[in-house]
């Protein structure tokens, strides 16, 4: 996909939220693939946290970071699998006011092409609210590569051509 070299890169600022019962900074690898690959692109980091599996939780710290000027975006890893535990899809329906279907599709077809049928486990989503883009992806370190260096790297940058996410952001609170 073309980049355009003579167009302006411009940073988007991105918080990463792991979602997981189990991880600590100290060990949240996806996390921190996540927070290398924004930064070598040439973003920013505007946060980093992470909850456990809880919807209440969840929202909640989404919602802070939908209100804060200083989020473009937020990147989640974990809780998109089809286990009780897995409730991040749900959490992300309630902040939402629109969803991107696209976003999904394209994931499991990537992600096919690496674990195959596996991928059909993956509820892999996005929306955007209040003029902030949210993206969840699996928790696996493999799930976020995929979702990075096949969608995200691309959509976030607004030199990406024919078009991209970035070049939609002043329009994204338009009534």
């Amino acid at each position: 996909m073309p980049i355009d070299e003579g167009a302006t890169h411009l940073p988007v600022r991105i918080a990463i939220l792991t979602i997981s019962d189990s991880r600590r900074l100290a060990d949240d690898k996806s996390g921190q693939i996540l927070v290398d690959r924004l930064n070598a692109a040439g973003h920013v980091l505007a946060d980093r946290g992470i909850v456990t599996d809880d919807v209440p939780a969840i929202v909640a710290k989404l919602e802070r970071w939908i209100a804060d000027d200083q989020v473009d975006c937020v990147i989640t890893t974990g809780g998109t699998g089809v286990t009780g535990r897995d409730v991040t899809p749900e959490a992300i329906e309630q902040v939402a006011d629109k969803m991107i279907p696209g976003f999904g599709e394209l994931f499991r077809w990537l992600s096919f092409q690496t674990i195959g049928t596996s991928t059909i486990q993956s509820r892999a989503c996005a929306c955007v609210t209040q003029g902030t883009y949210i993206f969840a992806l699996p928790g696996s370190t493999g799930a976020v590569k995929d979702g990075w260096d096949g969608i995200l790297v691309h959509q976030l940058d607004s030199r990406f051509k024919p078009c991209n996410f970035v070049e939609l952001m002043p329009r994204l609170t338009e009534r």
